[in-house]
């Protein structure tokens, strides 16, 4: 794979990350014998970026990660803060209070057993606090060198604005694909704009525009999509009409609809680094084989032609989970 730059952080990596979320919890039981081989499978295949957050699984996720990160020291790592939860309660809490970042930091670099964390996010942001504190927070983490680049989830243009004034942001990570493309109104002009990376998370739509769910589809008890507007009903119909005229024209290329949707957000632009996430090596290295495959403009104009901006059926989150979207 080519390499891309987190944006004005001066650091390198290949064009596809791995997003790690799903190996903890969200998505149906996960298996760690499972998801430790498929961190190796990446890191073979030359997958350079791995995504975690502290509030996957309640750290799990992160802690899952640390003896990978030990054995390959030169990958880059992103984690975040700001989404509190409490166990046993469906309920959270966003906090960007400058105490509450300095100890999310620490606790992160302890389970992740690192020095420094590459990539650092503000997972969402709490507009009762000025970003302004916040990122003067996160950028006291950069000059003690306990992280090296800043991050934004989730903001809206007006916000990065503000942010990047106070310290240079290096990426904004935000959901994008050719299902929702609702970046492409403000932030990502935005991210250009100012040098800032994009970042896109649930780039395969989760999973739906790999082709592997269908109407009848049965979603374990413990998958967010179960309570994803655009995963019931009529939408959920809607969206997979979609994703047959993505089939077709993934058969005229001769690759999976997944693939397809990939090397998509790939030609949006060099500042694109998409982060598709699994734990399972199959579809790791097919979402790989995505960096190889050329797009001419007429392919580009068709794609666009079958999944325009706003076609997707339904809110990306339940009522609570939009609410909490500065973008």
């Amino acid at each position: 794979m080519k390499t891309r730059l987190i944006g004005n952080s001066g650091i390198g990596v290949a064009e596809i990350g791995l997003g790690c979320m799903g190996m903890s919890e969200f998505y149906g039981p996960a298996d760690e014998a499972d998801s430790r081989a498929t961190l190796e499978r990446a890191h073979a295949l030359g997958v350079t970026l791995f995504d975690t957050a502290d509030m996957y699984g309640f750290g799990h996720n992160e802690r899952l990660l640390s003896a990978f990160l030990k054995a390959h020291p030169a990958v880059r790592i992103a984690t975040k803060f700001a989404i509190v939860r409490e166990p046993g309660s469906p309920s959270r809490r966003i906090d960007n209070s400058p105490a509450y970042i300095a100890s999310a930091c620490e606790a992160s670099l302890e389970r992740l057993g690192v020095e420094v964390i590459d990539l650092y996010y503000a997972h969402r942001i709490n507009r009762e606090q000025p970003i302004e504190e916040t990122i003067g927070a996160m950028a006291a983490l950069v000059k003690v060198g306990k992280v090296r680049a800043l991050g934004l989830c989730e903001v809206s243009a007006a916000t990065l604005r503000r942010a990047h004034a106070v310290h240079p942001i290096a990426a904004v990570q935000s959901e994008y694909s050719l299902w929702s493309r609702e970046p492409e109104a403000a932030v990502l002009p935005a991210c250009r704009a100012l040098g800032v990376a994009f970042v896109p998370y649930s780039p395969l739509g989760r999973g739906l525009l790999t082709g592997a769910i269908g109407p009848d589809t049965q979603l374990a008890q413990n998958d967010f999509r179960r309570l994803s507007p655009r995963f019931q009903g009529g939408n959920l119909a809607a969206n997979l009409a979609l994703v047959d005229a993505l089939k077709k024209l993934a058969a005229e290329k001769r690759c999976t609809p997944g693939q397809l949707a990939l090397a998509w957000l790939l030609h949006q632009g060099p500042d694109i680094i998409p982060i598709p996430g699994t734990r399972r090596i199959r579809y790791l290295e097919e979402n790989v084989a995505a960096a190889d495959i050329g797009l001419s403009a007429a392919d580009l104009a068709a794609m666009n032609a079958a999944l325009p901006v706003g076609a997707a059926a339904g809110d990306r989150y339940p009522a609570a989970g939009m609410a909490s979207l500065d973008a």
